[in-house]
């Protein structure tokens, strides 16, 4: 967890704003990809980039671990989460924890965030929302589309960006946690619905890929703009232990809450 003290104060309002803001093509034919891995160096770069987040679908489940850094006004926070996501139902839930000292205090207790198809659901918000309470955001409405809001890129989303991947180089082969897989670098379009929020319209962005070309990891380097002020994010996202129970049960419209949020 990375937390530099100075400006600690702008820092917790930088991580409170995030929060009360809330936070795939067919894979390639089997000739193409003996042709690939033969060759050691992919024929195509960025055709291997844009089917990577499809195999994500077909592989449909895995475990997912976050890390979004964000710098503003000489400050640095890094939000970590841990959960697990189904690509098949766009569904995930993750631990999100604040670090330490962000928001004045020493200890924070994890925002526990449900993701779903055009929804974020959020317990432990603080602001006012009692304990045993949800907030649901709907996702849609956001100006980054939950690239950035909930303090977790949903990974559904961060995957889907590389069907636009422009650019894209291979870098070569590396060992990630034990597994071998390639890394390519290059941009991604953004949707026009979120290119708004963001102070560029394309995302530089590094992604890893097994040896069955599903992503691994991605990490995206976005410039967004909140209440005025340039925001640098550095989103990374680690998935692993494919097939893994992703099951998510969404909370019930009594447990939602629907009172004021507190700025």
């Amino acid at each position: 967890m990375v937390v530099q003290r100075n400006g600690a104060r702008r820092a917790g309002a930088m991580v409170a704003a995030v929060a009360v803001g809330g936070v795939l093509a067919t894979a390639a034919g089997c000739g193409a990809r003996s042709a690939e891995i033969a060759s050691g160096a992919p024929a195509d770069p960025a055709a291997t980039v844009r089917t990577a987040a499809g195999r994500l679908v077909a592989a449909g489940t895995s475990r997912v671990t976050t890390s979004m850094e964000m710098a503003t006004g000489g400050t640095l926070v890094t939000i970590r989460g841990e959960g697990t996501y189904d690509f098949r139902h766009r569904s995930g839930q993750l631990t999100v924890t604040l670090p330490a000292d962000a928001r004045g205090v020493d200890e924070r207790r994890p925002i526990t965030e449900l993701l779903a198809p055009g929804a974020l659901y959020m317990k432990n918000r603080g602001a006012g929302v009692p304990a045993d309470k949800w907030v649901r955001l709907d996702t849609a409405s956001l100006a980054d589309g939950n690239l950035v809001t909930g303090g977790v890129t949903d990974p559904y989303t961060a995957a889907e960006l590389l069907r636009d991947a422009q650019g894209v180089t291979y870098v070569g082969e590396e060992q990630l946690a034990g597994v071998k897989v390639r890394h390519y670098r290059g941009s991604a379009a953004l949707p026009a619905t979120v290119a708004k929020g963001f102070s560029k319209g394309a995302v530089p962005f590094d992604a890893y890929l097994d040896e069955a070309g599903r992503l691994c990891k991605v990490r995206h380097r976005f410039s967004y703009v909140n209440r005025g002020r340039p925001v640098a994010v550095a989103s990374t996202t680690l998935l692993y232990g494919f097939g893994t129970d992703a099951t998510v049960r969404l909370p019930a419209a009594r447990d939602i809450f629907d009172g004021k949020i507190q700025p």
